[in-house]
Protein backbone atom coordinates (compact mmCIF):
# COMPACT_ATOMS: atom_id res chain seq x y z
CA UNK A 1 0.00 0.00 0.00
CA UNK A 2 1.70 3.40 -1.03
CA UNK A 3 1.97 6.11 1.36
CA UNK A 4 0.82 9.98 1.16
CA UNK A 5 3.27 12.02 -0.70
CA UNK A 6 3.78 14.94 0.60
CA UNK A 7 3.04 17.85 -1.14
CA UNK A 8 4.28 21.55 -0.76
CA UNK A 9 4.20 25.43 -1.65
CA UNK A 10 6.98 26.84 -3.72
CA UNK A 11 7.57 28.92 0.01
CA UNK A 12 8.06 25.86 2.14
CA UNK A 13 10.35 24.25 -0.74
CA UNK A 14 12.44 27.22 -0.48
CA UNK A 15 12.25 27.08 3.05
CA UNK A 16 13.25 23.73 3.41
CA UNK A 17 16.06 24.36 0.72
CA UNK A 18 17.24 27.39 2.37
CA UNK A 19 20.89 26.52 4.09
CA UNK A 20 19.93 22.45 4.06
CA UNK A 21 22.41 20.64 0.85
CA UNK A 22 21.00 17.28 2.00
CA UNK A 23 17.82 18.48 0.72
CA UNK A 24 17.79 17.20 -3.50
CA UNK A 25 15.66 19.61 -5.66
CA UNK A 26 14.85 17.33 -8.86
CA UNK A 27 13.23 18.78 -12.06
CA UNK A 28 11.62 16.45 -13.91
CA UNK A 29 10.70 18.54 -16.58
CA UNK A 30 11.59 18.48 -20.54
CA UNK A 31 15.21 19.71 -21.20
CA UNK A 32 13.78 22.16 -23.74
CA UNK A 33 11.86 23.73 -20.42
CA UNK A 34 14.80 23.69 -18.36
CA UNK A 35 16.82 25.89 -20.81
CA UNK A 36 13.56 28.17 -20.54
CA UNK A 37 13.99 28.28 -16.59
CA UNK A 38 15.41 26.46 -14.15
CA UNK A 39 15.37 26.72 -10.44
CA UNK A 40 19.19 27.51 -8.77
CA UNK A 41 20.57 23.99 -7.71
CA UNK A 42 17.90 21.81 -9.28
CA UNK A 43 18.42 19.11 -11.18
CA UNK A 44 17.33 17.89 -14.05
CA UNK A 45 16.31 14.40 -13.86
CA UNK A 46 17.52 12.20 -16.88
CA UNK A 47 16.86 8.37 -17.27
CA UNK A 48 20.68 7.62 -16.13
CA UNK A 49 19.59 9.75 -13.21
CA UNK A 50 17.21 8.09 -12.23
CA UNK A 51 19.61 4.57 -12.48
CA UNK A 52 21.92 6.28 -10.34
CA UNK A 53 19.23 7.19 -7.84
CA UNK A 54 17.74 3.77 -7.66
CA UNK A 55 20.77 2.04 -7.22
CA UNK A 56 22.93 4.21 -5.05
CA UNK A 57 21.30 6.98 -3.12
CA UNK A 58 19.84 6.35 0.41
CA UNK A 59 16.77 5.47 0.64
CA UNK A 60 15.68 8.27 2.81
CA UNK A 61 17.56 11.04 1.08
CA UNK A 62 15.15 14.23 1.10
CA UNK A 63 13.91 14.62 -1.82
CA UNK A 64 11.78 17.66 -3.35
CA UNK A 65 10.03 16.82 -7.11
CA UNK A 66 9.34 19.64 -9.06
CA UNK A 67 7.86 20.10 -12.68
CA UNK A 68 6.02 22.67 -14.53
CA UNK A 69 2.85 22.76 -12.49
CA UNK A 70 3.12 19.79 -10.50
CA UNK A 71 1.81 16.93 -12.34
CA UNK A 72 4.29 15.26 -13.11
CA UNK A 73 6.52 15.85 -10.19
CA UNK A 74 4.07 13.92 -8.61
CA UNK A 75 3.94 11.00 -10.78
CA UNK A 76 7.62 11.07 -10.42
CA UNK A 77 7.71 10.91 -6.44
CA UNK A 78 5.23 8.10 -6.57
CA UNK A 79 7.69 6.23 -8.92
CA UNK A 80 10.10 7.17 -6.25
CA UNK A 81 7.94 6.13 -3.75
CA UNK A 82 7.38 2.61 -5.31
CA UNK A 83 11.04 2.15 -5.39
CA UNK A 84 11.26 2.76 -1.35
CA UNK A 85 12.65 6.55 -1.05
CA UNK A 86 10.56 7.26 1.67
CA UNK A 87 11.52 11.31 2.42
CA UNK A 88 9.38 12.67 -1.04
CA UNK A 89 7.82 15.88 -1.49
CA UNK A 90 5.54 17.45 -4.49
CA UNK A 91 5.96 21.22 -5.02
CA UNK A 92 2.72 22.13 -5.83
CA UNK A 93 2.46 24.51 -8.51
CA UNK A 94 5.79 23.39 -10.11
CA UNK A 95 8.16 26.16 -11.35
CA UNK A 96 5.26 28.19 -12.40
CA UNK A 97 4.34 28.71 -8.84
CA UNK A 98 7.78 29.61 -7.47
CA UNK A 99 8.37 32.30 -10.36
CA UNK A 100 4.91 33.62 -8.99
CA UNK A 101 6.02 33.57 -5.15
CA UNK A 102 9.50 33.03 -4.70
CA UNK A 103 11.91 34.51 -7.49
CA UNK A 104 10.10 36.62 -9.92
CA UNK A 105 13.20 36.97 -12.03
CA UNK A 106 12.34 33.45 -13.05
CA UNK A 107 10.83 33.04 -16.55
CA UNK A 108 7.24 31.76 -16.75
CA UNK A 109 6.15 29.93 -19.80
Amino acid sequence: MSEHIEEISAIEAAKRLQGDNAIKLLDVREPFEYELAQIEGSTLVTQALVAEIIATWAKDTPIILQCHHGMRSMQAALFFQQQGFTSLANMTGGIDAWSREVDTTISRY
